[in-house]
């Protein structure tokens, strides 16, 4: 079983380059983020012509998350429960998995902007309300995925220049923190459960050359729950859909999970 993330700027705009990436990468669940549309502007109709059935909450020109998924989605909830919040950033499903159902949260982070400002503030208060969310979450389903664009550096090593950008936004001390308390609740970097190359990175600015210079950041996460992470069998950043014209300025990531044989 794959499963994938991929922050897409914009589903109107690269509706060709999902459906392309889909063909060559037939996934079994794709969560995508920045829609940028409301719910009936979803192209529901072109992708289910490629196969797929999807779990959406749209949101006028911002935000906006989607489950796409080849097998039924049932339980389907949107936002945290019991935060208050106007935005359209996280939407939960469960599927068919290898060994039984698996709970597939795929969330927009806040980006937050800039330290000491309000908008860094509710970035933290999401921060709190998901983790707190997920510790119920994770007792109903142990089985669980998180995925997403997550607008947080979790090491040096996800950054290109981890010492200039030192407690700049996404690096700060608070974020990686809360990416921590996330791995407290159980969960584990799926990316990090293999060697991976130098310099790997899911997201680069389309100013200044970014991508041919790779200076990008490691945004883009994928964690698994302890019973999921001894079946994760890959992990990978695909940065090929970053070099197509007017390409989102994020690239797919995509874990793969063994099928669990009956004794």
């Amino acid at each position: 079983m794959q499963i994938a993330t991929w922050n897409v700027n914009s589903l109107n705009a690269r509706l060709p380059h999902v459906l392309d990436w889909l063909a060559a990468n037939p996934v079994d669940v794709l969560g995508l983020q920045e829609l940028k549309l409301t719910d009936d502007r979803f192209p529901f109709d072109a992708l289910r012509e490629a196969g797929y059935q999807a779990a959406v909450f749209g949101q006028k020109a911002y935000n906006g998350v989607a489950l796409l998924t080849r097998a039924p989605v049932s339980e389907v909830t949107r936002n945290i429960a019991g935060f208050g919040d106007g935005n359209a950033r996280l939407i939960a499903g469960t599927v068919a998995g290898p060994g039984g159902p698996l709970r597939i949260v795929n969330g927009y982070f806040v980006n937050g902007q800039a330290p000491d400002t309000e908008k860094f503030e509710y970035k933290m208060s999401w921060l709190r309300a998901l983790r707190d969310w997920l510790r119920e979450e994770l007792a109903a389903h142990p089985r669980l995925v998180l995925l997403g664009d997550f607008n947080i550096v979790a090491e040096d090593r996800d950054s290109f220049d981890p010492v200039g950008l030192a407690g700049t936004i996404l690096h700060t001390s608070a974020e990686r923190g809360h990416f921590k308390a996330l791995l407290g609740l159980g969960l584990t970097d799926a990316f990090r459960l293999f060697e991976q190359p130098g310099q790997s990175f899911s997201w680069w600015d389309y100013r200044l050359s970014s991508f041919q210079r790779n200076r990008g950041l490691r945004i883009d996460h994928i964690l698994v729950s302890a019973p999921l992470a001894p079946l994760v069998t890959a992990c990978r950043i695909d940065s090929a859909p970053r070099k197509w014209p007017r390409p989102s300025d994020h690239a797919p990531v995509a874990l793969q999970l063994q099928q669990v044989r009956a004794c």
